[in-house]
């Protein structure tokens, strides 16, 4: 039966906390490493120990800042003789020259219709006639400028008129409204780690520079926080152990337009030390593009969605996993066979698939369960990410089916 251990939503006491950490299964699910690949490139500057810190980070530079619209003809090019790195914009209503990031210099070529490439090879003067150009007879007229003013003028962000911005310290004060400080004061926290000797996830790891999950750049923030002191039993695995997951989410903004806002949301097994998400089941990802009307629209979806994700039951994913188990669809090999070939996977596939199963189970694929795991674990051994995607997108479809 599925049950929910130390979860106070569930009927009965909670359990105390199993000490050394939680035994669990990682050959079932999904691996993702969007985490992974942001803990790597990250570096010191950009990791931050609580989400205090970091909301305090991006609140202070958003404070220094000035958004505003102005007319592309009214701002003139300031070039340097020696190389455009020093290339600056004197702007309407400032007589400092304002300096370009390297993102907004990206962005204002973009916008100008010329190759960033080709503009930073030039000599300055040159690369600051073919940008004064570009401003003169630019067809939308407008653009909206995100200038600092923090011991010096920088233009951070050069964007349409049209751009909704979502500032950074937004998302971060929304997650702070259901997770606190991010380090175990909620039930919501920087995640724990892998102990692959045992195969024992342990919750309780100290938020360093190399455990955190909560980054900001001067382009976006990203967070990654899970809820690993309160595992969820969705049944037992072959040797009689429970099968046991973890809910988690990420989520990701950037204010001068590198990415859209957006948050995912999912069960998973464990964390590895190099944040890989290991075991992940019910994935699911929402995401709001920078446009007009994008602040409502986080005000009004993606932030409701983050708490009704971070306060539900989770006894519809239990539901859903136990059925996907008990719902058997083959008996014999001929049934397995024609389950997977009817659902389009190759011949090559659908024995590898089976083999999997038979190897990792002890015995062939019977249920839906059976088979998704399968599937899942075909896909992680896909080097191609749309390959794997649509392998993972298959299994995702076949377990909603069971629901």
């Amino acid at each position: 039966m599925a049950t929910i251990l130390s979860d106070p939503r569930a009927s009965g006491a909670p359990r105390p906390v199993q000490p050394g950490g939680y035994k669990v299964d990682i050959s079932r699910g999904e691996r993702i490493g969007r985490v992974s690949s942001e803990w790597f490139s990250r570096p010191d500057d950009e990791r931050y120990l609580s989400l205090s810190a970091l909301h305090d980070a991006v609140l202070r530079r958003a404070k220094h800042a000035t958004a505003r619209t102005v007319e592309t003809r009214e701002v003139r090019v300031a070039a340097s003789r020696d190389d455009v790195e020093n290339l600056a914009l004197v702007l309407p209503g400032r007589d400092q020259p304002v300096a370009p990031t390297h993102w907004s210099f990206g962005q204002l070529c973009s916008l100008v219709g010329a190759p960033s490439g080709y503009l930073r090879q030039l000599p300055g003067p040159l690369a600051g006639i073919n940008m004064q150009h570009g401003l003169l007879s630019h067809r939308a007229e407008l653009m909206k400028t995100l200038e600092t003013e923090d011991g010096r003028v920088e233009l951070r962000a050069v964007t349409g008129p049209d751009y909704g911005r979502i500032w950074d310290h937004e998302l971060v004060a929304a997650v702070m409204k259901i997770a606190g400080n991010g380090t175990g004061d909620t039930r919501w926290k920087v995640p724990g780690v892998l102990d692959w000797s045992t195969m024992t996830h342990n919750p309780f790891v100290e938020v360093t520079k190399d455990t955190t999950t909560l980054y900001a750049s001067d382009r976006d923030v990203f967070l990654f926080l899970v809820d690993d002191t309160h595992p969820i039993e969705a049944g037992r695995l072959p040797n009689g152990d429970p099968d046991l997951y973890f809910r988690g989410f990420y989520c990701w903004n950037s204010e001068v337009g590198s990415k859209t806002l957006g948050m995912a949301s999912f069960y998973l097994r464990a964390v590895c030390m190099n944040r890989n998400i290991w075991g992940a089941e019910g994935f699911e990802e929402i995401s709001i593009r920078h446009s007009k009307f994008a602040a409502n629209r986080f005000a009004h979806e993606a932030a409701p969605a983050l708490e009704s994700f971070a306060t539900s039951s989770p006894m519809p994913f239990i539901t859903g996993i136990k059925a996907a188990r008990e719902r058997v669809v083959a008996r014999t090999d001929e049934d397995r066979t024609g389950f997977l070939r009817q659902r389009g996977f190759s011949r090559p596939e659908t024995e590898k698939i089976i083999a999997t199963v038979l190897d990792e189970e002890g015995r062939p694929p019977a249920s839906i369960f059976d088979f998704v795991q399968g599937i899942t674990a075909l896909a992680r051994d896909k080097p191609h990410q749309d390959a794997r995607l649509e392998l993972e997108g298959k299994a995702a479809k076949l377990m909603a089916a069971a629901r």
